[in-house]
């Protein structure tokens, strides 16, 4: 079966989550992607956690289908070796420290000017000027420069988003980044150098609270798991846990009103008549709601929410979400290799019609540098000698 990127080289100097997440799209699409990594112990996201059979969490997650070279790039060796793939390479891949990949000759606006068909993509911290430009960026920094910890939480207590959205952000933007740059040199032929931030990326997720801010005086309140700008959005509870709603518009509103709560006064009354006129009496609206679903099981709540088209889910845990009815039946979880055995793997969200991802293997740290090394020219006398200096 093809897939839309057969065919295509990428050559990814990269650790933690942004780029092996961009790159991770790639290979699920045909591409080959070759990544680099330091000898002995390869990308430091190896090193997270050991809850997959032994193996990182994060590395499993962002890693498969790809091949591991393990190179020390300080060494002038690997020089010619970076030299040798980047001539047969698409796109070249990185997000080493601010000034790394300069100092290793891999500034891709370089690379892009010794090869004119390449694609250069540098993922940043906080881009390469400006006062934060030599900065080290992590997820929980930049979700805290740019104001998204000030609205995550309760009213008491911010909080950290609980997963790597920063880097996921970024990770993204290099993806389609990278695509569009593919796509634009199927009819220049010319290359391109790419940039993005983690922190210009989760800038752009917070466009609303800044308008938000910007023009209405003040910022949006921290709520917890309820909206800050929407009423009633959030959870309520029920004699079987919580359950969540959400009001989208006024007709949501009335069949609200009428058929969940069946208290058709409180449409028209004046406390709750717009969602602006919720948000500025929210206690109320959430008395008035509290005192007709607490007394009610979650299962008939729900059955009334869904009868009256108003949107709802329940609390789930992590486990609960593994083996979630919706996944089971789609039959979205496949079964990879890696070197602690076959273990379960989420499809690609995008489902294209007669492609099939690649799916293939997490790769244990340099497992392909002989072989590399050898499509590449190299002697194998030469890549045993390089072992044992530590160069590979």
């Amino acid at each position: 079966m093809s897939r839309p990127l057969d065919g295509l080289m990428v050559v990814s100097v990269e650790q933690a989550v942004a780029v092996p997440f961009a790159t991770r799209q790639l290979a699920d699409l045909g591409a080959r992607v070759i990544k680099v990594e330091r000898p002995g112990t390869g990308d430091f996201a190896r090193g997270y956690d050991t809850t997959v059979k032994g193996l990182s969490s994060y590395f499993v997650w962002l890693n498969r289908s790809k091949e591991s070279l393990t190179l020390d790039l300080k060494r002038p060796e690997a020089r010619d070796v970076m030299s040798r793939l980047l001539e047969r390479a698409d796109v070249f891949a990185e997000n080493l420290a601010p000034g790394a990949a300069g100092r290793l000759g891999l500034d891709p606006a370089a690379l892009s000017h010794r090869h004119s068909r390449l694609i250069a993509c540098s993922v940043t911290g906080y881009g390469s000027s400006g006062p934060y430009a030599a900065k080290k960026a992590y997820d929980l920094l930049v979700q805290s420069e740019v104001g998204l910890i000030s609205l995550t939480g309760t009213e008491a207590h911010p909080s950290k988003v609980g997963i790597s959205v920063a880097d996921i952000a970024a990770g993204m933007y290099a993806y389609s980044g990278i695509l569009t740059a593919l796509l634009s040199r199927a009819s220049s032929g010319c290359g391109s150098v790419l940039t993005v931030s983690l922190f210009d990326a989760l800038a752009e997720w917070m466009s609303a609270p800044a308008y938000y801010t910007a023009y209405g005086g003040s910022p949006p309140r921290r709520t917890g798991a309820h909206h800050a700008s929407i009423a009633p959005y959030g959870p309520y509870d029920t004699e079987g846990g919580p359950v969540y709603l959400a009001i989208q518009n006024a007709r949501e509103w009335m069949r609200f009103c009428r058929d969940v709560v069946r208290r058709p006064e409180l449409e028209n009354d004046t406390r709750f008549r717009t969602n602006a006129d919720r948000i500025r009496h929210r206690q109320e609206l959430d008395e008035a709601i509290a005192s007709v679903l607490d007394g009610m099981s979650l299962s008939e709540v729900v059955a009334r929410l869904d009868a009256a088209g108003i949107a709802n889910a329940r609390l789930g845990s992590i486990g609960q979400f593994v083996d979630h009815p919706q996944l089971t039946a789609r039959e979205r979880w496949r079964e990879i290799d890696s070197p602690a055995g076959p273990l379960r793997a989420l499809l690609p969200p995008i489902e294209m019609a007669d492609v099939a991802p690649v799916m293939g293997a997490v790769p244990s740290p340099g497992q392909h540098t002989d072989a590399i090394l050898a499509e590449l020219g190299f002697d194998a006398g030469v890549v045993e000698a390089w072992r044992r200096e530590g160069t590979i």
